[in-house]
């Protein structure tokens, strides 16, 4: 008697239906692909059940590229975000509701994707991604950016560059490298880019690209404001400064520092009849939020999704390896490769120079003011430490009271005075990076006197 076969459910004719035109890119030869491509039914089942992505950030780009990447099949994708939703995020944060008001971004962007795409599954973590160390970034495959913050991409950028390992013969074991896609938007333009860590161009070999940010004429803000953002730059860098109402350096994704500093800007807001001051507002100044546009978020969170397509199967070559958009006035994309910097801070594994004029008249204050004015370094509150005298020196420490208490003083001494010589290395940590960074000091004036 013939054993009867059981016809498949409704739901597997379905699953397998739905990856169809993926499996005419990964399970068949084709002209384009790259040569060492092998067609093979493992690619998809890598993409479906054993690539582990990482997203970071589920605002207007990070909600389309959570729905990008679940849609193309990634299976396993976890997602960083340590904001909460606002009114103002639901015309373009499409994954989330009203209800979701004051919820978690990470949270609700996770049970969403989960409830409609059930072959992908989203692990949410409403946290900074400063709260995790190495062995928990160690875990992913690719790692996915949609940012809205150049600290927060110096500091995943150096988290990845310092998980790199090294072969005896001083070359990058491949093993250790985890890709980085970012992508950024500023209204009506945006950009994509793939980074390999150790071997193209990092976010610290071009941080020159990035716009400039927007300052104030100190006199302006402190005498005579015109402008609600003038409020809060008074705020921000005068009252901040000699208040500190938490004992802690300013931050800008903190709710409760936020909100301090809206209070206090209303308050000079209506002394000199001002209006305009919001918390959207004040968010957007701390933090140099540039308004979100809807349709350049789903075109650059496409372009960062097809990246990862790319790196995850080896079907095609990777983007070679920054591309801009621009459709203020028509429609404009260009693409070129952004050059690895053999001096970067990062990635070069080099003490990078620090030329001083002149060591006796240029203060501690001055050289920290020049890491954090410097288009090089564009730090925000470095911390100085040197070796000098066959011991570790704490120079200068802003972010514990106790050690800026004690080392305040430095501040004002030259760096002769304070021991540093030609060719001194200096360790610099800064929320910029996640480890601090050596700096060489070279003095010019010897050079200018021999001349």
């Amino acid at each position: 008697m013939a054993t009867e076969t059981p016809s498949p459910n409704a739901s597997t004719i379905h699953l397998n239906k739905k990856w169809t035109n993926l499996r005419k890119i990964l399970e068949r030869p084709r002209p384009f692909c790259k040569a060492d491509f092998t067609p093979s039914a493992d690619n998809l089942e890598f993409l479906l059940n054993t690539c582990k992505i990482l997203v970071i950030g589920a605002g207007g780009l990070g909600c389309e590229l959570l729905k990008d990447l679940a849609l193309m099949g990634c299976g396993d994708i976890h997602v960083i975000d340590m904001d909460t939703i606002d009114l103002s995020n639901l015309n373009r944060q499409f994954l989330f509701r009203r209800k979701d008001i004051g919820s978690s971004k990470a949270e609700c962007a996770a049970n969403f994707i989960n409830a409609r795409i059930p072959t992908c599954k989203v692990t949410p973590h409403f946290a900074k991604i400063q709260d995790f160390d190495e062995s928990f970034y160690q875990q992913f495959h690719i790692v996915v950016c949609g940012l809205d913050s150049i600290v927060a991409r110096r500091w995943i950028n150096g988290m990845l560059i310092a998980m790199l390992g090294y072969e005896d013969d001083g070359s990058i074991d491949p093993s250790t490298i985890i890709p980085m896609i970012d992508g950024g938007t500023e209204g009506f333009k945006g950009n994509a880019r793939v980074i390999l860590p150790g071997y193209t161009a990092c976010i610290e070999c071009t941080l020159g690209l990035f716009p400039p940010q927007v300052n104030y004429p100190l006199c302006t803000i402190a005498n005579t404001p015109r402008l609600p953002e003038h409020c809060i730059e008074y705020v921000k860098i005068i009252q901040w400064e000699k208040e500190n109402p938490f004992d802690v350096p300013l931050d800008g994704d903190d709710p409760q520092h936020i909100s301090w500093i809206y209070e206090r800007a209303l308050e000079r807001a209506q002394q000199f009849n001002i209006s305009g001051v919001t918390y959207r507002l004040v968010q957007g100044v701390v933090k140099h939020i540039i308004p979100a546009v809807a349709s350049t978020n789903a075109i650059i969170a496409a372009a960062c999704a097809t990246e990862v397509f790319k790196l995850t199967t080896s079907c095609y070559d990777s983007m070679k390896n920054y591309m801009v958009f621009n459709d203020l006035a028509g429609i404009y994309t260009f693409t070129y490769e952004a050059e690895k910097n053999d001096n970067c801070l990062s990635c070069s594994n080099v003490p990078q120079k620090v030329l001083v004029d002149d060591p006796n008249t240029t203060t501690l204050e001055d050289f920290i003011k020049m890491l954090c004015e410097s288009p090089t370094y564009q730090m925000k509150n470095p911390g100085i430490t040197a070796f000098i005298d066959g011991k570790n020196k704490t120079l200068y420490m802003s972010t514990v009271k106790s050690i800026e208490e004690r080392t305040r003083g430095n501040l004002t001494q030259s760096l002769s005075e304070l021991g540093l010589r030609d060719g001194q290395e200096l360790m610099v940590a800064d929320s910029t990076t996640p480890n601090a960074i050596t700096l060489k000091l070279k003095y010019t004036y010897n050079e200018i006197e021999m001349n």
